[in-house]
């Protein structure tokens, strides 16, 4: 038996799970705080958030705070472990393709409007700043973007939230073991309930338990997913979504649609899915070579699996 607590926050989905039912009050308590946090310090859509600070003083150094330097570290770890393909000075690319605001803040907003009075968003082919721009001290916490860089950590961002929160309601919980899912982004600590934790693997993660996509079963680390199918808005009749090409500033085409990967961490899984996105073609062999079981959805619904991808299993009653 598991208890679960659900809320929304980070414009997403929370879900916190724990085998330990006393233990699920203080575990999600400390998750929302944390959360809280996280949301202040690194959302690129709060005005009064820290990022959108350091993103205004480009040109100048800027001392942060120990958790927007580790979302850093770990954004520039992400690209250099993926030769590039996860960047997080992709935010003026962002911007200028429209997402401009959190699509997922309370109930999904309409696509930004056409027609006439709209303004025109032209699309060109140029590659983004690139990550050994950035200076970072991480010991002085000290940050400096050359001017015209914007940061956007949504890549490993919101994977590095649900890690920290798996540890966070673990300690809260004081015993069992907790799973913690952001939209999607899914990190355990401590005993997994008997069986393992069962997971709906799907190409959103607002699709409900009975919906279609592929029950399976974790009994640590930790799953994440990439998907072109969420967080889409069209521009001057072109579709759009939020996962860019660093090659091109422009929004990746790939063969998949989503790319699901299990990993120890949260983090590692999802730069890797949403390297897989940008590799296309290339992809199942980078993630075979590093043992990172996978499930990739091509375009068309075709499914194929990179490692050793856990076995389907019945859903939890």
């Amino acid at each position: 038996m598991v208890s679960i607590k659900s809320w929304r926050a980070l414009g997403t989905s929370v879900h916190v799970i724990t085998t330990h039912p006393k233990g699920l009050e203080p575990a999600a308590a400390a998750v929302e705080k944390l959360l809280t946090r996280v949301d202040l310090t690194y959302s690129r859509f709060r005005p009064d958030s820290e990022l959108t600070y350091l993103n205004s003083h480009a040109g100048k150094p800027v001392q942060v705070s120990w958790l927007l330097s580790m979302a850093i570290g770990v954004a520039m770890r992400a690209a250099r472990m993926t030769n590039g393909a996860v960047d997080p000075t992709v935010g003026k690319a962002l911007r200028l393709a429209g997402y401009d605001r959190d699509f997922q803040r309370g109930s999904h907003p309409d696509p930004p409007p056409e027609g006439e009075g709209a303004t025109a968003v032209v699309l060109t082919v140029e590659a983004v700043p690139g990550w050994r721009m950035v200076r970072l001290d991480p010991l002085s916490r000290s940050v400096f973007l050359p001017e015209g860089v914007e940061l956007d950590l949504g890549s490993t961002g919101k994977a590095l939230a649900a890690d920290i929160a798996a540890s966070t309601a673990r300690n809260a919980a004081g015993a069992g073991g907790v799973l913690v899912s952001l939209g999607g982004d899914i990190s355990t600590a401590g005993t997994p309930p008997l069986g393992g934790w069962h997971v709906l693997v799907a190409d959103d993660s607002k699709t409900p338990p009975d919906g279609e996509g592929e029950n399976i079963a974790i009994t640590r680390g930790a799953l994440a997913t990439s998907s072109t199918t969420v967080r889409r808005w069209t521009r001057g009749g072109v579709a759009l979504h939020h996962i860019i090409d660093p090659q091109t500033g422009l929004p990746a085409r790939s063969p998949w649609r989503t790319v699901t990967v299990a990993a120890s961490n949260c983090v590692d899984a999802n730069m890797a899915a949403t390297a897989a996105i940008v590799d296309g073609e290339e992809a199942i062999e980078w993630l075979s070579a590093r043992g990172l079981p996978a499930r990739l959805v091509a375009n068309d619904g075709t499914v194929q699996t990179a490692g050793r991808w856990p076995a389907r299993v019945k859903p939890a009653a």
